[in-house]
This record gives C-alpha cells, structure tokens and sequence, in this order.
C-alpha cells in the first residue's frame, strides 16, 4: 500500500457512512426550508469528527496496546504503518476541521451550539482517549446513539428550521439506534481480545447472547418509529423496503461471519435513511 493509501484506509472510509447519514436524514426532514450552505457545513462537521474520532481511536488503542491483535479495519499504530505521533496529528487535524466548520456553522445559526460542538469534539477523544476512557466501560453506545444520533440529525435540522419538531425527534432516535448496531456489531466481534486486554465494552458486560438480543432491537426498532410517522403520511411505509436486510442481518449476527454483517449493518442504515428520507421529502409535497 502507498502512503495515500495507508491514511485512507486508516480513516475508515467504510464506517462515513454513519456520519453522512443522519445529516441527509435531518436535512430532508428541514424539506424545501433546508438550507444548502449550512446543510454542506453540518455534513463537513460530521464526517471530519467521524474520519478523527477513527484515527483518535486508532492512536489511543494503539499506545494501549489492546489493538495488537485485532482483525477487521486496518490499524496504523497497531499494525505498525504509522507512527503515533502522527496518527494524533491527524486526528487533532480532523478535529480542527471539525470545529472550524462548526464555528462558521455557529455564526450562521446559534453561538451555543458550539458548546454542542465542543461536548462532541471531547467525547470523540475521551471516547477511548485520556486516562479513564469511556469507552472502556460500557459507555459507547450511549455516546454513539447521542452524537451520531440524536445531536446529528437534531442538530442539522436545527440550523436549517431554527426549531425542532416531534417527527424529527423520532427519525433522529431511529438514526441513533442504528449507529448504536454499527458499534454493537463491532464489540461483539472483538468481544474475546476486549476482554483479555481489559476493555470492558458494553458486548463484554452483556455477554454474546445478549448483545445479539440488543443488536436485534438496535436494527428493528427505527422500522417500528418510523410506522409511527404514519400519522404523519402514508409515504413512510417506504421505510418497510429495508425489512428483507434487517431479516437477513437478524439470522447473520447468530453466526460467525461479524465482519461480514458489520458491512450489512451500514448499508441497513444507508438504505434506511435513504427510504426516510424520500418518505419525508415526498410527505412535505
């Protein structure tokens, strides 16, 4: 691999889907009231927080030690590509990307929301960062379903309406639900090395049987809220398209194959959002 190539795959591209996501979700919900300029702006705040939350994570668990034997994604400090120093360097770049965007975002909108930006930024970090990192102990999920979840999708509807409606709420739990199987999928894979190495994830706590169960309410739930939005308009049975994925991923996470339902899971969520968000565009006709 080239030096190109190496910092791209570290970034893991695969998992931008997670941040991409919720920011279409949040600006179709905003309809015709959406604006371009500021929906460009929360979709570059998003992904450079998810490509340095993965390059933070990627030095953190690599100084640690508890990446030394781990499959799936590349790991630049792990597998020895890239200096820590460097990967930090990226992630801080990210970051600062991130909140740059942000700012201008701020400026357009609301300057409280920067205080948002900031809790983001430092859960990011702190995530398996710093000296008592949460991630560690059980907590990433919660953080997961409340940046990339709720806080996204809240958050771009936000700066395109000025206001916060009911339905919304609903589609950005159901995004946040989702993100949360992303990460549920993983822990469970990495579930044997986490808990040799001392890493106490929410999959190490619950054990594989129940975080199969979990994983199964994470996938159906967003189908089951969004058939709430019927109230609203017939269109949100167009959602009911992701069912056969969400069947396939339900008997996939009793076997073996997590990377491989790892990759299914993402496009559950693109699917999903995409479906969402065609219903809510074609509901607010």
């Amino acid at each position: 691999m080239t030096s190109r190539e190496i910092w791209i795959a570290g970034a893991r591209p695969k998992t931008l889907g997670a941040a991409i996501a919720p920011v279409i979700v949040g600006t179709a919900f905003a309809g015709y009231d959406a604006e371009p300029t500021n929906f460009i702006l929360a979709l570059l705040v998003a992904l450079a927080l998810q490509i340095g939350v993965n390059y933070a994570n990627d030095y953190s668990d690599g100084v640690r030690g508890t990446d030394d034997d781990r499959v799936g994604p590349i790991r630049l400090v792990g597998s020895g590509l890239a200096k820590p120093e460097a990967v930090k360097r990226a992630a801080l770049l990210s970051f600062f990307v991130a909140a740059f965007a942000g700012l201008i975002l701020s400026a357009r909108t609301e300057w409280y929301l920067l205080i948002i930006g900031a809790l983001a930024i430092i859960a990011a970090w702190t995530y398996t960062g710093g000296p008592k990192p949460y991630g560690y102990q059980a907590l990433g999920e919660i953080s997961v379903f409340i940046f990339f979840g709720l806080v996204a999708t809240l958050g771009t509807y936000f700066v395109q309406v000025g206001s916060i409606s009911w339905p919304v709420i609903l589609a950005a739990i159901s995004m946040g639900l989702l993100a949360t199987a992303i990460l549920n999928v993983n822990n469970l894979r990495d579930l044997e090395r986490d808990s040799k190495s001392g890493k106490r994830t929410l999959a190490v706590r619950l054990g594989a049987a129940r975080t199969r169960t979990l994983y199964r309410i994470t996938i159906f739930l967003p189908l089951i809220l969004s058939l709430v939005l019927l109230s609203q308009s017939i269109y949100f049975l167009i959602t009911l398209i992701v069912l056969p994925q969400l069947l396939r991923a339900s008997r996939l996470v009793n076997s073996t194959a997590l990377i491989e339902l790892l990759g299914k899971t993402g496009q559950i969520q693109i699917s999903y959002s995409l479906a969402l968000s065609l219903a809510s565009l074609l509901a607010a006709r």
